[in-house]
């Protein structure tokens, strides 16, 4: 499938690492897309398996497939390298051991050229597997929308916040020329995805949003992957919090339904941190995590979170009456409960985690 350069639509970009089991079918999810014009840049990023092989072996056969191998530094560094090279007019990331409806490339390509977008958001699956067929498949729909002036799309892009619509960038397309008048790229940290679109989105003029579903974002070993603890967990999400706080204070909202989210995606939050700490491989011992739920309770942040913020589901109301209380040993009993569930029954959590 040859063509010129200046054919090229889009620029898929893939960074690649442990992922022999999972990265054929990310490429042949792309390969069969309705949009042929695409240049697909594959970025092994020293993948100690047969992923590079088997991205070689795709590549022999598409000429739309490049490959590059290079020592491993991590996925922002892998896409930042592919963004150096793209050529396409709209930058699309695939993650490895994901997959793509057929559709998707032409449909966000049309929204994008229609309303001259500098960013196209699209709906999602979230696939959590428990074996090798059975899995259970959350759906997260978005609201059809165009937002054409900055000052719109910022007065509403809590909406987009709160239906998760706004973190990842596999369910979205970049106008190139956008992201390169703004210089922009991965920062090299833990949860690269949000730092890279709070700064899309903090100068975007033109987003078109459509409820279509197309991404399959997938969960395998749920068990193993749901049960992991994250040391540093509550300083990275404190982190987080300061700079959406940041990015709302330069756009100047202060709407009141912008100020509940924020406060309920805190607390929501908070709340997954405390449950961190109760998981099986934390060292602390119950002496430390008591001190360190007391600290964490004295934060500024959680009594004003906890004055705006609405929790919509029974389970967070019921996790945030210690909490209101300032009851710690109450709070890590509670948490050691969910932890349990969430280890020993991953579908009753996924159940529980979706109706936050």
């Amino acid at each position: 499938m040859e063509q010129e350069m200046n054919e090229v639509k889009i620029s898929v970009i893939m960074p690649v690492y442990r992922v022999e089991d999972y990265v054929g079918r990310a490429i042949e999810s792309m390969q069969k897309q309705t949009l042929q014009e695409f240049e697909f840049l594959i970025v092994d990023d020293g993948s100690p398996d047969r992923s590079g092989e088997i991205c070689d072996a795709y590549a022999k056969k598409d000429a739309r497939i490049r490959v590059f191998h290079r020592k491993n530094q991590g996925a922002p560094a892998a896409r930042n390298a592919a963004m150096d090279l793209a050529k396409g007019k709209y930058l699309y990331f695939l993650d490895s051991d994901d997959w793509a409806e057929p559709e998707m490339l032409e449909e966000m390509y049309r929204l994008a050229e229609k309303y001259c977008a500098e960013l196209v958001v699209a709906g999602f699956y979230i696939d959590t597997y428990y074996g090798e067929n059975q899995f259970r498949t959350d759906d997260f729909v978005p609201e059809d929308a165009v937002y054409l002036t900055k000052g719109e799309f910022r007065r509403n892009s809590y909406r987009l916040f709160d239906r998760n619509m706004l973190y990842t960038p596999w369910n979205k397309l970049y106008l190139r020329e956008y992201i390169e008048k703004h210089r922009l790229r991965f920062p090299k940290t833990m949860w690269d995805d949000f730092p890279f679109n709070l700064s899309v989105i903090d100068q975007v003029e033109r987003v078109a949003v459509t409820s279509r579903q197309y991404y399959h974002f997938i969960r395998a070993r749920a068990e193993s992957e749901t049960a992991a603890y994250r040391p540093g967990m509550y300083e990275k999400r404190e982190e987080e919090h300061g700079w959406l706080l940041d990015l709302y204070r330069r756009w100047n909202i202060r709407t009141p339904e912008t100020a509940e989210f924020i406060a309920r995606r805190y607390i929501e939050r908070f709340i997954g941190c405390v449950e961190n700490l109760t998981n099986p491989n934390c060292r602390m011992n119950y002496r430390q995590k008591r001190r360190e739920v007391r600290k964490m309770l004295k934060n500024e942040r959680v009594a004003k979170s906890l004055r705006l913020a609405k929790p919509r589901s029974f389970y967070m109301k019921v996790m945030l009456i210690p909490v209101r209380m300032r009851n710690v040993t109450l709070l890590l009993l509670e948490a050691s409960v969910i932890t349990f569930v969430k280890t020993k029954n991953t579908r009753l959590f996924a159940r529980l985690k979706a109706g936050r």
